[in-house]
């Protein structure tokens, strides 16, 4: 993790986001499936940085609709041959939070392109003064989703982030929770949806493993196996460079509710605004420099 230049009372505003977040989950969201595909680590955007990633996936095999209809059997378009691209836009904010913004969209043959929706996602994490032997964040995503695409509109999730570089393995667990705020899915409470990671190190540039995501359903009360949506990608991260984030991957679905082959790809630019604010303080102390009167 990097090193802070101070935290300015970052403390007191974790405890408070994370207070805030455990009295959010009362009221939480199940994230877009499918969408946006990917286990966070803790790390947040530096302060002066936007991160720009593309997200698309394509279902190779997914839910279909019913005989004599349009849609799948929960009234929402199939994901079957569906493309989705979905754009994630996140500002580092300084040492310790950053704030995500998602743009989904689907794509198929019959439909062409459409919006789904758009969520927003506050993250803090632990700053480096806390010596923790591991990463650790929080982020809290809210956000709409049109009822043709998922049957429960408003959404909110609250995501604890771990993870650990220990030589060359990399591990990273989010223990999601989420909520329906409207729809069918608010009278199940609180879901469960874990994701979990773990890479090697095969070089300097390519980091290989396997990913896993899941929702069990209700806290206290999980799903039966057969309803369950349990995935996992055999994926591959590409550390070119540190201003690109290059993740692509392959995931089979494990139970009915499931879609059974995915095929996912992310690419990410960070975008920092330090060299060109530098760059134009510099001409303009040059320019000055250059207008003073020779002795």
């Amino acid at each position: 993790m990097r090193k802070m230049n101070g935290f300015w009372g970052g403390s007191r505003w974790m405890c408070g986001f994370v207070f805030l977040g455990v009295l959010a989950v009362c009221g939480v969201a199940r994230g877009q499936d499918n969408y946006e595909i990917q286990v966070y680590g803790a790390d947040t955007v530096k302060p002066g940085t936007t991160m720009l990633e593309l997200h698309s996936n394509f279902t190779l095999n997914g839910s279909k609709a019913l005989p004599g209809s349009r849609y799948a059997a929960d009234g929402t378009y199939p994901t079957n041959h569906a493309e989705h691209e979905t754009v994630e836009i996140t500002q580092g904010i300084n040492d310790w939070a950053e704030v995500g913004f998602y743009i989904f969209t689907s794509i198929d043959k019959q439909d062409g392109w459409q919006w789904v929706g758009d969520h927003i996602r506050p993250r803090v994490r632990a700053p480096d003064s806390w010596h923790l032997p591991f990463g650790l964040s929080l982020s809290n995503e809210v956000g709409y989703q049109r009822a043709r695409f998922s049957p429960d509109t408003w959404t909110w999730e609250i995501r604890p982030i771990i993870d650990k570089q220990i030589g060359r393995w990399y591990m990273a667990f989010n223990p999601a929770m989420d909520r329906s705020w409207h729809g069918p899915g608010v009278k199940d409470g609180v879901g469960f949806s874990p994701n979990a990671k773990i890479g090697y190190d095969f070089s300097k540039k390519v980091n290989a493993g396997l990913e896993y995501y899941a929702a069990y359903g209700q806290l206290g009360s999980f799903d039966r196996l057969h309803d369950q949506q349990q995935q996992l990608f055999v994926a591959t991260d590409l550390n070119v460079s540190p201003d690109w984030e290059i993740n692509f991957g392959v995931g089979v679905g494990a139970t009915s509710s499931t879609d059974h082959l995915i095929v996912k790809g992310i690419i990410g630019r960070r975008f920092s605004w330090h060299k060109g604010q530098k760059s134009a303080e510099t001409s303009a102390g040059d320019v000055k420099e250059k207008d003073k009167p020779k002795p």
